[in-house]
């Protein structure tokens, strides 16, 4: 499958690349003239800069991945130590540039509160993120390899691998590709991931499992309800701006790296933008994603299953207060109707 998948998305990449560049000038002459047209401040011509930028960068890596696989041995050094710090560094790069970009193109910038992933050296940590609006993830690695020198090992679905440079990197460092419901053990392979994680790693995972939509969030609730935990439901109700977490994949990365602590991240700033169209509509996006960081010593986990499952939906009723103080309207702007926040997990 592997292959079949690089024998498709390789040549359409390069194919899409080649023919961009060729028909640059044609391309910025038409987002030049219809963008008096669009709302927006030249929204056209910098999503096409994007896109631009993207696939020549896609293109470049390519072609440095496959140098890579001949200096190793056509393959067989690729997961020493050795190689697998140079792909870090090739993603910490291109998370450089794309961010790079979005700052001067997009006007997005991205900053942190809170405690930081260095606040306790030296020990390997379990980071758990809130998943909502586009490009989360990337940010939560952006801000991980560069601002703290981490190197994260990701859960991620394997719809992301039909991107080849996404596909081949995270194939060459620790990383898995789930897909859910397809009879794949998920907490074996989080369990397998989460193994002799050093004093440098971050283990990374979403325990919400999609982007928060309301829909899912109704269907959240509806699952709880229907597997009998009608406690979690009510939980789950009361927390309007987060999915009810799924507990299993932390728990069985607790289980796979006891000497580690845990990371909670909350962020806001894109939260409205879920579809493709919301998407189009804010750019540029001249907003500020703000991220905040807690970090817990693993002397301060619960070791009892359900003790960690209601300790775990605590710090999901945290995150959810914490979104709803810092949270903007659609248009970008500050709300100002924010209510002070709980200083603990849980809600009073």
């Amino acid at each position: 499958m592997r292959v079949l998948r690089r024998l498709v998305s390789v040549p359409l990449v390069l194919g899409l690349t080649v023919l961009l560049w060729t028909t640059l000038p044609l391309w910025l002459l038409v987002a030049a003239a219809a963008s008096p047209f669009l709302p927006g401040r030249w929204r056209a011509p910098r999503l096409l800069w994007m896109v631009v930028v993207y696939l020549t960068m896609e293109a470049v890596l390519l072609a440095i991945l496959l140098g890579l696989w001949l200096a190793s041995g056509c393959g067989r050094r690729l997961r020493t130590s050795y190689f697998e710090g140079i792909h870090y560094d090739l993603v910490q790069g291109v998370m450089a540039v794309l961010f790079a970009e979005a700052r001067r193109v997009l006007h997005l910038e991205v900053v942190s509160q809170g405690s930081v992933p260095d606040a306790h050296p030296g020990v390997p940590i379990l980071v758990c993120c809130r998943h909502a609006g586009p490009g989360d993830s990337f940010t939560l690695i952006h801000t991980l390899m560069a601002w703290y020198s981490r190197e994260p090992r990701v859960v991620l679905k394997a719809t992301l691998a039909w991107d080849p440079v996404i596909d081949t990197l995270l194939h060459r460092i620790p990383a898995r590709f789930i897909t859910p419901g397809r009879g794949m053990d998920l907490e074996t392979e989080i369990a397998a991931l989460a193994t002799g994680l050093d004093e440098n790693d971050a283990f990374v995972i979403f325990p919400e499992g999609g982007n928060f939509t309301q829909a899912r969030r109704s269907g959240a609730i509806e699952r709880l309800e229907r597997l009998g935990l009608h406690g979690m439901a009510r939980r789950a109700e009361e927390m309007v701006h987060v999915l009810a977490p799924r507990p299993g994949g932390l728990l069985a990365a607790l289980d796979a790296a006891p000497e580690a602590d845990v990371v909670l991240v909350a962020h806001t700033g894109l939260d409205h933008v879920v579809t493709l169209r919301e998407l189009w509509r804010a750019i540029p996006i001249d907003k500020q994603i703000t991220m905040k960081w807690w970090q817990v010593p693993r002397a301060e986990i619960p070791a009892d299953r359900d003790a960690r499952i209601d300790w775990l939906y605590g710090w999901w009723e945290r995150i959810d207060d914490w979104v709803e103080q810092h949270r903007v309207v659609a248009d970008g702007r500050p709300r100002d109707d924010e209510r002070p926040g709980a200083d603990s997990p849980g809600r009073s």
